[in-house]
């Protein structure tokens, strides 16, 4: 659970009964299923291909399973130590777990709603799911030997009864049980279905045909269960507790995620999901071998475990799918011979991705790693893939005999196991692997390269709001920015300091951090739009983030709303402040941007007393969210960009495309509904398709200036 502000503890503190929600505030977790339907809705969205409609409606059953392993997880146990507390906006944890069940509950609902219509359509694109419907002869005898020779070796029917104890279930995990009887003598059987085995099969012929693995498994029980007669079965899927608590005492942070990470695959089950119509008398025999009595438990109307739909994406159609995109190279950098270092020197570089190459990334750390003049590299991974260029140029760094830190976050969830591989095979090449604090996580992207050069020694940088991950880097959208400014350097150089040795960084000339004063930096900010508004100067804020959760920031919004600073939020997932209230917040705007790609950036704009956009105003890109987790327990980066072309890229390209998108965005309301945007005809405006056609102010370089100019943006309010 988030911190709670000053008045949420208080309250908890002064009352016994519960207490009717804050009007100030939107419940978080709440406010996060509310991003996840705008994520479905895509599924609906008939302007999108076939294919990626299937894909957002995987993503969105994903986002969902993640959503009960963390969040409703932690809930779940606090409810169960009997924890006595509020959230900001007054709900106890009871309710918040009542409102989550009935919220979680429509959302299936519609997720199976738009399968149902999604099967239809891809029926007639030529894409069939199988059922129980008879097939031809050829594709029957298909799946009997390819049942016999690949699947049924691999199951394992496990009887349950006083000998043979209900199995343990992985997470996510898919199973069958049977109600039998041979004679007089009746037994269940379940059947889990392996992680190993795809959960579609396609049946070979002209047309694609799919089968679940479970359907096949109920089309071949006299295969498996000879002799034996069927009364009943059904199939579940369960969801656990995947969340780790780092504890205070733990003396070897590696040997203690290794053994969490076991513990967590045997975590609580907090989620049972079942197909229709299975018999009670099965279902209590799950719920008891579970040990799930107090999970939420569902039935579907069809699919379980609809992440898995993501394997349809798959099929070779690119008629059903986005036309492919092809990130552009920096210019700057191909005008430099490809010379990253020298790119860099001349002139500060923003790199928008995923429009622009992650590769310019990767090569920024391989050319340092082949370059004889570097003599040292420092980088933060918090996720990095399973397959990392940039981890094994670090590893070609560190067996040129080049020195080598590498800070892993052993803390990024659901990527712990990855980054342990990652850090023995970082150790093993000689490379310094620090896992930064106990208590917080690294979450700042931030690498730096120490180079030899003719008047000493010159450090570079890169600053990323995304992860240095290859997958999530090409529909992601994010912002690397590279300098060679010294005192940025300086600062970057005790950023790496505090997290490898605790050495607290003083005097630091640009960067600011967290936990040290991030967030008072940010009030401090609001603070002097607020003093613009009371002196009759033009004042207004530009923010974009993932969430917005922190009462006290949002308190401060409130309160410059009501001195009549003008605040437009893009803010793509969880917000819970509260727009457009009279009196309260009528000055703040909120909107959501759902897409072709998942909005990531973190860009910060204040007017300084001038009508935004304007050269003189305050911008500023970070790897936080305005959350307390990223104000409190994190290490972030907070950093102001002063260059005038990189300026003018975040403020003139990158936020008013954001602002002024039609096509893609949500409105937030005062009630917490959220307004799909509907462009008028003739000014509709996607800014994705807008980066994708148009290149970056800072990377074009010197071709900016001699081909074809970039389409000048006009910000108007969304209201």
């Amino acid at each position: 659970m988030e911190s709670l502000s000053e008045n949420a503890t208080a309250a908890a503190t002064a009352a016994a009964e519960p207490v009717q929600p804050e009007p100030r505030y939107f419940n978080r977790e709440l406010s996060w299923l509310a991003f996840n339907r705008r994520v479905l809705e895509e599924a609906c969205n008939e302007s999108h291909p076939l294919l990626e409609r299937v894909r957002f409606l995987s993503i969105s059953a994903n986002n969902l399973d993640e959503f009960f392993m963390v969040r409703v997880a932690g809930l779940k146990a606090h409810q169960a130590i009997g924890v006595e507390e509020f959230s900001p906006e007054g709900m106890t944890v009871a309710q918040q777990l009542e409102a989550i069940s009935s919220a979680a509950d429509q959302l299936v609902t519609s997720q199976h709603e738009a399968w149902g219509t999604l099967q239809a359509a891809l029926d007639e694109a030529g894409l069939h799911k199988v059922g129980d419907e008879p097939l031809d002869a050829a594709a029957e005898a298909w799946l009997d030997t390819h049942f016999r020779e690949q699947i049924f070796p691999v199951l394992t029917p496990q009887a349950i009864d006083p000998a043979h104890p209900f199995p343990f279930i992985p997470n996510q995990g898919l199973s069958l049980i049977f109600e039998l009887k041979k004679g007089r003598t009746g037994v269940r059987v379940l059947i889990m279905a392996p992680a190993s085995l795809p959960r579609l099969i396609r049946i070979p012929g002209p047309e694609a045909r799919y089968i679940s693995l479970e359907r096949l498994i109920w089309r071949r029980t006299d295969y498996l269960f000879p002799k034996y007669q069927i009364l009943r079965g059904g199939a579940f899927r369960i969801i656990r507790d995947s969340d780790i608590e780092v504890e205070e005492e733990a003396e070897d942070l590696v040997r203690y995620f290794r053994t969490a990470i076991k513990r967590r695959r045997r975590g609580r089950v907090v989620r049972l999901e079942l197909e229709p119509g299975m018999p009670d008398s099965l279902v209590q025999e799950v719920i008891d071998g579970l040990d799930a009595k107090n999970a939420i438990i569902s039935e579907t109307r069809g699919f379980l475990g609809m992440a898995d739909l993501a394997m349809l994406v798959e099929e070779d159609r690119p008629d059903l799918k986005f036309p492919p995109f092809n990130p552009r190279f920096p210019e700057r950098i191909r005008e430099h011979g490809g010379d990253c270092f020298a790119a860099i020197k001349e002139k500060d570089i923003l790199v928008h991705h995923p429009y622009e190459s992650f590769e310019v990334v990767v090569e920024f750390i391989q050319q340092a790693a082949a370059d004889p003049d570097v003599v040292a590299i420092k980088q933060t991974l918090y996720r990095a893939g399973k397959q990392s260029a940039i981890i094994r140029a670090l590893i070609d760094a560190a067996e040129a005999g080049k020195s080598v830190t590498a800070v892993i976050e052993l803390k990024a969830r659901f990527d712990e196991e990855q980054n342990l591989v990652w850090a023995a095979a970082l150790e093993r090449a000689g490379v310094q692997v620090v896992y930064g604090f106990i208590d917080w996580k690294t979450h700042a992207k931030v690498s730096m390269v120490i180079r030899r050069e003719e008047k000493g020694y010159r450090t570079y940088c890169h600053f990323g709001t995304g992860n240095y991950h290859p997958v999530t880097a090409r529909i992601y959208t994010d912002l690397s920015y590279f300098t060679a400014d010294a005192k940025l350097g300086r600062d970057v150089a005790k950023l790496f300091n505090y997290i490898t040795g605790y050495l607290e960084p003083r005097n630091l000339k640009q960067l600011v951090i967290s936990p040290a004063n991030l967030r008072a930096e940010l009030v401090r900010l609001v603070d002097a739009e607020i003093g613009a508004a009371k002196a009759g100067k033009p004042a207004a804020i530009w923010a974009k983030m993932n969430s917005l959760v922190d009462p006290i920031i949002i308190d401060k919004l409130y309160e410059a709303s009501l001195a009549g600073v003008q605040i437009d939020l893009v803010i793509r997932g969880i917000c819970c402040l509260r727009p457009g209230v009279p009196g309260m917040s009528e000055n703040i705007y909120v909107k959501s941007i759902v897409g072709r790609f998942l909005e990531h950036a973190r860009v910060w704009c204040f007017a300084n007393g001038h009508e935004l956009p304007h050269p003189a105003a305050k911008v500023y890109i970070s790897s936080a969210d305005w959350m307390p987790r990223n104000f409190d327990r994190r290490i972030e980066y907070m950093l102001p960009l002063d260059n005038p072309t990189v300026h003018a890229q975040l403020l003139d390209q990158v936020m008013v495309a954001n602002l002024i998108d039609n096509e893609q965005s949500w409105r937030l309301n005062a009630d917490g509904t959220y307004t799909r945007l509907q462009p008028s005809k003739g000014h509709e405006f996607n800014l994705h398709d807008y980066f994708m056609a148009n290149p970056s102010l800072s990377g074009r370089g010197q071709a900016l200036k001699k081909g074809r100019k970039v389409p000048k943006l006009r910000f108007h309010r969304g209201r």
